[in-house]
């Protein structure tokens, strides 16, 4: 008996239509994060809302994908020309606009529980409509939010459908709904450029209530471009990469640490002799660190990991992601990621494609459910998380600010440090960089205390900096605040040494041992400078969709961003700038991008200079 097909549009508005002669003018539409949201269609129903009030709109939804809004001039100049190569024709969501607009309606509410970085740290719309919940616990917001509709794109064969990068949530509530235990609208969107995925994220057309299908919906998928992994990030990737156990089971998340912890473990396998003389070069001094790996994967990895990231794949072509659950090498829960790692998967065979299998959160972020068996296929886990700041005494901040501000959200890290804690011999590996930089000046990312902790300081477990490892679980207050200390910047050492002792945490006569003492980025950058020269740890070891030139500026820019604070810098820029030479060919090709070759006018010639002074600090 041939499944029944959803009805097909070829209209958002058509789609709007049918949604509403089914649940009536009280909408509670849920958008998947990330990903997969049906923009279109969900564009649409807002415009409904937008035009008439007596409809409700309410959006539960998180992580809106948004395209990078320059704020300065400069900034502006690098992303135009660039835009529509990064981003191709991806809509936007016209509730993010609404909401900057500071326009959105009193009828249509939008909530979140996981933001972009940063994306709405100074929205009070956004920031009073968020809503605080673990990624695992999202079903449970939606079915009390009495979600009544979800949007979602979807890939489709012959017949059948695929939650594909989106099963995440969805899978489930589609459960309760064949269950009887929630009724719904699922209102898909055909998207050619989505992979189509087995797993939970196969459905069948009469799970599929109303399609749009047509041309002029279809759209490039977001496309999040690689950073540009910096000696820090490295180091932390080298430090990490021994905590990886062999024939153990794979968590990491997206980024540019993402990418060099990745990296690392392709360097251990690959180039092990290589990996070992990087690792001993940073540590030498160091007493050895318990437990460690440095050698090369028999076995194999399996990868367990809320999202799928690019570097799972660059793991399995190196074979190292090779150690199979049910057939599986990973099972991910979602994913989103570069235009290559789209490519890569619309264009694997079925079969090796079946390897990588999407599920819902339910089961890649706890144990509930199938506990047995996730036990014993979770052996020797690394969920590896990053961090903004830790605490001496081991609390993580990831995902907000002590003012109460909402940076991102807690996602699932607290899921998997939970399952490090109930699985046997797992780890909990929180990443973090040692320091930032913040109106010109170095700040210390680890604290003695601040007002707002994602994971609390007794869920303690490892925290890894590019200064070495902090093992924390079982220790004393004592002994943790020392190991935190001794992957600390050098530079902000013997204040957080004063502040632990007069809480009276450590000892009065306790020193940082002299190994620990020259924890900087001078002694780092030197260590690691040489490897870079030699290939062994490039910028952009995964691969990065920016131009040679554009991968020259990414740094200056940065660094000019960070300078824009203060007028005293940026003079002083401006008369490097003035005092420099010629430029060289790529300094030269570099202006050219910026369209600033030949300036024309004052306010030109002054951004000319302070690129040319920008380009030769950032000279790495």
């Amino acid at each position: 008996m041939t499944a029944s097909m959803p009805k097909i549009y070829q209209y958002p508005d058509q789609v709007a239509d049918a949604i509403i002669q089914q649940v009536g003018k009280t909408i509670v539409l849920g958008l998947p994060l990330g990903l997969g949201k049906a923009n279109h269609i969900a564009n649409a129903l807002l415009q409904r809302a937008v035009k008439d009030s007596s409809i409700q709109l309410k959006i539960v939804t998180a992580l809106s994908l948004e395209a990078p809004r320059p704020g300065s001039e400069l900034g502006r100049r690098f992303f135009e020309p660039a835009r529509e190569r990064l981003f191709g024709n991806y809509p936007d969501l016209d509730y993010i606009r609404l909401i900057r607009e500071q326009r959105l309606p009193d009828n249509i509410q939008v909530s979140e529980f996981f933001f972009m970085a940063g994306q709405w740290s100074t929205s009070p719309v956004a920031q009073q409509s968020y809503i605080p919940v673990n990624y695992s616990h999202a079903l449970g917001l939606l079915v009390d939010q009495g979600v009544n509709v979800v949007a979602q794109i979807l890939a489709r064969e012959g017949d059948d459908f695929s939650l594909s990068c989106n099963p995440d949530i969805t899978a489930d509530l589609l459960k309760l709904r064949r269950q009887g235990k929630l009724k719904f609208v699922l209102a898909g969107q055909y998207n050619s450029e989505l992979p189509f995925m087995g797993g939970d994220a196969q459905i069948g057309a009469d799970q599929v209530d109303v399609l749009l299908d047509s041309e002029e919906t279809d759209f490039e998928l977001f496309s999040i471009p690689k950073r540009p992994v910096s000696f820090q990030d490295q180091a932390i990737g080298l430090h990490a990469a021994r905590l990886v156990r062999d024939g153990g089971s794979l968590q990491i998340g997206i980024g540019s640490i993402g990418d060099a912890i990745a990296h690392s473990l392709i360097l251990r396998h690959k180039q092990n002799r290589d990996f070992r003389r990087l690792v001993a070069d940073m540590t030498a001094g160091q007493p050895a660190l318990a437990d460690a790996e440095d050698t090369p994967f028999a076995v194999g990895l399996y990868g367990i990991s809320e999202m799928f990231v690019d570097g799972f794949l660059h793991l399995a072509e190196h074979g190292i992601l090779k150690r199979e659950v049910d057939g599986a090498i990973l099972h991910g829960g979602f994913f989103a990621d570069c235009r290559s790692f789209y490519r890569r998967l619309r264009e694997m065979s079925s079969t090796e494609r079946a390897r990588f299998v999407m599920k819902p959160v339910s089961f890649t972020n706890h144990l509930y459910g199938q506990e047995h068996e996730k036990r014993q296929a979770r052996e020797k886990a690394s969920f590896i998380n990053n961090a903004m700041m830790a605490t001496l005494r081991g609390a993580i901040v990831s995902d907000g600010l002590a003012d109460g501000r909402v940076i991102s959200g807690v996602g699932g890290q607290h899921d998997f440090v939970d399952q490090a804690f109930a699985l046997e011999d797992a780890r909990c590996i929180i990443t973090v960089n040692a320091t930032r930089t913040e109106k010109g000046k170095a700040r210390s990312n680890i604290v003695w205390n601040y007002g707002h902790q994602t994971i609390p300081w007794h869920l303690r477990d490892i925290v890894v900096t590019e200064y070495g490892v902090a093992k924390l679980r079982g220790k004393t207050e004592s002994e943790a605040i020392k190991a935190m200390l001794n992957i600390s910047d050098s530079r902000f050492q013997d204040e957080l040494l004063e502040q632990a002792k007069q809480a009276g945490k450590v000892e009065k006569s306790w020193q940082i041992p002299s190994a620990w003492r020259d924890n900087t980025p001078e002694r780092l950058n030197t260590q690691l400078y040489r490897a870079r020269q030699e290939g062994l740890l490039p910028k952009f070891p995964l691969g990065t969709d920016f131009t040679e030139t554009e991968q020259r500026l990414l740094a200056p820019l940065e660094l000019l961003k960070d300078r824009s604070h203060s007028k005293w810098a940026l003079t002083k820029m401006i008369l490097s700038g003035l005092l420099a030479g010629t430029p060289n060919e790529h300094d030269q090709a570099c202006l050219e991008r910026m369209q600033l070759a030949s300036p024309s006018g004052f306010k030109e010639r002054i951004y000319q200079k302070l690129l040319l002074a920008a380009l030769a600090e950032s000279r790495v």
